[in-house]
């Protein structure tokens, strides 16, 4: 930006310079410097913004997980409230159809509201008038274009303060609560390592920690372990074993050595006991029966 020099009536600087005229191009350049310092550095680059703009809602919180280093979603309820209040504020950007310096300059925004909170310790009235200013100079006048310095014209500065009212404003005690509140940390399981005592069913009893080393022990004093297979194949052994006697007994024929008559003989003995039987329980039910009829008759021929 050039400049020119020039003397003054009666001032001069030390050392015989003069000072250097004001003119217009170099109040504006001064001017758009203190502009840019309002809203800086920028929380994230026209790069990121830009990628962040051709991403879904899914995209966007992934995105701006790795952006923002929130490592601890999964177990930090802080990180996961965080993120969501910068993922819900750039979707509300992307719908307003801010510009990408628009964009980069709200996240800042909304970002410097936290920080006034978290680092500055800023109460609600003191955030709100902070917020106040900073509209007030970021806020084009009416010789500057809104696209001059990507500003925000009066109505996107209005639905600015109603969108940070009822996303910020409106929970500050809960996001002090988050930032100032001791909370007791809740151990869900510790890690305890316990040393197994050898059994004493060995020859020999255990070694003291001090008397022998553990190497020595298993090397030369404790049983060898028997091995699985081992085992099974003992067991197979031992099952093959008393299952043979079963077996054979039941391959056996249990009419061997009886001739045909011999088996005719036997069935017919039994056949003759069981007969005997049943017919010896008939003729007394029917000496039963007879006793009772013969008792109604004579009460008949009496009456």
């Amino acid at each position: 930006m050039a400049t020119s020099l020039g003397s003054t009536p009666g001032a001069t600087t030390p050392g015989g310079m003069t000072q250097a005229a004001n003119t217009p191009e170099s109040e504006k350049d001064a001017e758009f410097q203190e502009h840019e310092k309002i809203l800086s550095p920028d929380l994230l680059s026209t790069v990121q913004i830009t990628d962040l703009l051709t991403e879904d809602v899914d995209g966007v919180q992934e995105k701006l997980r790795m952006f923002l280093n929130f490592k601890n979603l999964q177990t930090c309820s802080k990180d996961a409230i965080l993120l969501d209040y910068y993922v819900s504020g750039f979707l509300w950007a992307k719908g307003m159809d801010f510009s990408i310096i628009q964009c980069s300059k709200f996240m800042t925004l909304i970002d410097m509201l936290l920080h006034n909170l978290k680092t500055l310790n800023m109460s609600l009235k003191d955030n709100i008038k902070w917020l106040g200013k900073v509209m007030a100079e970021i806020r084009p006048t009416r010789s500057q274009r809104i696209d001059e310095w990507n500003t925000f014209g009066v109505k996107q500065a209005n639905a600015i303060i109603d969108y940070l009212k009822i996303s910020f404003f409106q929970h500050y005690k809960l996001y002090e609560f988050m930032f100032y509140s001791t909370r007791e940390e809740i151990v869900i399981g510790t890690e305890q390592v316990i040393e197994i005592v050898n059994p004493a069913g060995g020859p020999f009893p255990s070694p003291l920690e001090e008397g022998i080393s553990f190497d020595i022990y298993s090397k030369f004093i404790e049983p060898p372990p028997i091995l699985d297979k081992e085992m099974k194949g003992l067991d197979q052994e031992q099952g093959h074993e008393e299952s043979q006697p079963e077996t054979d007994t039941l391959d056996m024929d249990p009419l061997v050595g009886f001739t045909t008559e011999d088996v005719k003989s036997v069935l017919a003995q039994i056949t003759d006991d069981i007969l005997t039987d049943v017919q010896t329980e008939i003729n007394e039910k029917l000496q039963i029966q007879e006793e009772a009829f013969n008792a109604r008759i004579e009460k008949l021929k009496k009456a």
